[in-house]
């Protein structure tokens, strides 16, 4: 039959439903236990003689004459439900094949027994609709190959797919994990705001909203509040973190979205070395939680968290798979190695900064980790400090696994006269159409010429999650954003 025949029939044995004077889409159920009980305590239940009240969606119907075999799957277990008509009676039983379909909601009463076949069921002696559906389930979801329906429909993908369900219980065990190592080390969990009137924290491009109320434009936050959380630590808080969403206007990729969770802690007291240890530890922990495993084949990587990480020199890495010294370069060297590797990059507001960003990029797709990129030049850096041996690179860590950055570090800048060179410098390069570079903050200077303890700061997105599960970053949100049709 075509759909729009399904749905018809569908909505005609709606209307008998609800012309029986019985409500198809009640607000209650009377659910005495879960399918999943049932099943464990099987043999306790059959002795005693216990009526149970299940409940779930219809998955399968199987007529034998006077008699009807359902499979019904509450969402944490599945059991085969049985309708005899000497049971129930000819008015009933007649009535469940009229108006039941596979996919409706159902609440059953009865007892358990097992089958000739072995088979735990439940003898049905009464039974009540609690959701009718209109549309038919797909009859073979596997055989559904269009990646963009099932992203569209997570709801079919889910119900079929035990593997894609499993999967988002993982991401919420993978934050979990993080909050509860955060919060286990003396960290505070925090909220800062999603609407700024100047972004931070990062080199992003934002999305741009009008606020009616105050009749004015602002941002949605590029960063998870890192601008916000400093201003913490010169509050005297000594450790903060926050998990939330955050919005980048960019590009769309198997890594990238636009929207989508970041985690950032910042730590008074304690320097970038501090910040790695730390870090190493918590991917440990929570990569152990969430999988069970520290090891992983990620593209064509075989990645083991739980060895020694290692570290990377940004410079020598560089000038080892280039020939390039990036602080001994200029821009037309640059541009003409990029030529030879091959590599395109959007010439709006291109400069040397993007130009060396661009060079390590490449390098990077080659190095497999664990591990941590150190000595990153301070021209890419504008919130990290600087080295104290070589003022022209900074105290920034960024952790690589499988030949991507999967997070992001600093001892933080606290010095309030260099941030706001170096927040004039991005501002140069903003109007010179580089859209990425940071906006001047003024009144984070201001906080910061109150003084701000040492401290280290770190983020990572739920891009790790997508790299641990060796999926594309849309796979791994459970409603991805989606072009209407």
């Amino acid at each position: 039959m075509a759909l729009d025949e399904i749905r018809k029939a569908r909505e005609e044995k709606l209307e008998k439903i609800k012309k029986a004077g019985i409500d198809p889409y009640p607000a209650k159920s009377w659910r005495t236990h879960e399918i999943s009980e049932a099943l464990e305590k099987f043999d306790e239940f059959v002795a005693d003689n216990k009526t149970l009240v299940l409940v779930g969606r219809i998955m399968a119907i199987r007529e034998h004459g006077g008699s009807t075999f359902m499979d019904i799957n509450d969402g944490g277990g599945k059991i085969q439900i049985f309708f005899k008509k000497d049971i129930l009676g000819d008015h009933d039983y007649d009535f469940l094949l009229e108006t039941l379909d596979i996919g409706d909601f159902i609440e059953v009463g009865g007892t358990l027994f097992k089958t000739k076949q072995n088979e735990p069921t439940l003898q049905v002696a009464k039974y009540r609709i609690l959701t009718k559906s209109l549309l038919p389930l797909p009859e073979k979801w596997s055989g559904i190959t269009d990646e963009e329906e099932k992203l569209r429909k997570r709801y079919l993908d889910i119900l079929f797919n035990p593997e894609v369900k499993e999967m988002f219980i993982k991401r919420a065990k993978f934050w979990q994990a993080t909050r509860d190592f955060l919060v286990k080390r003396g960290f505070l969990e925090v909220e800062t705001p999603v609407l700024e009137n100047t972004t931070g924290g990062a080199d992003a491009k934002p999305f741009v909203t009008h606020h009616n109320a105050l009749d004015m434009d602002v941002y949605l936050r590029i960063s998870m509040g890192e601008l916000w959380q400093k201003q913490l630590m010169v509050a005297g808080y000594e450790k903060t973190f926050e998990i939330g969403r955050q919005f980048r206007n960019e590009g769309m990729d198997v890594e990238h979205l636009q929207d989508y969770t970041q985690m950032e802690f910042y730590w008074a007291y304690a320097d970038y070395e501090a910040g790695m240890k730390l870090v190493e530890e918590m991917f440990k922990h929570v990569a152990q939680e969430t999988f069970g495993t520290l090891n992983f084949k990620i593209k064509d990587f075989d990645i083991d968290l739980g060895k020694t990480w290692e570290r990377y020199d940004y410079r020598q890495t560089v000038k080892e798979y280039t020939g390039i010294d990036i602080l001994k370069t200029d821009m037309d060297q640059i541009e003409t190695k990029l030529k030879e590797l091959g590599i395109k990059y959007d010439k709006k507001g291109f400069n040397k900064t993007r130009a060396i960003d661009n060079l390590w990029k490449y390098c990077r797709k080659q190095i497999a980790g664990p591990g941590f990129l150190v000595g990153t030049p301070i021209d890419v850096s504008p919130l990290a400090k600087r080295d104290e041996a070589n003022p022209e690179l900074s105290q920034r860590f960024q952790v690589i696994v499988a030949g991507s950055e999967l997070g992001n570090g600093y001892s933080e800048l606290n010095d309030p006269a260099d941030q706001a060179e170096r927040f004039e410098e991005q501002s140069k390069l903003r109007k010179a159409g580089d859209e990425e570079a940071q906006m001047f903050n003024h009144e984070f200077v201001e906080a910061l010429e109150h003084g701000m303890p040492p401290t280290c700061g770190f983020g990572f997105s739920e891009r790790v999650f997508s790299f641990l599960m060796n999926k594309s970053a849309r796979e791994c949100q459970i409603f991805p954003l989606m072009k209407p049709r």
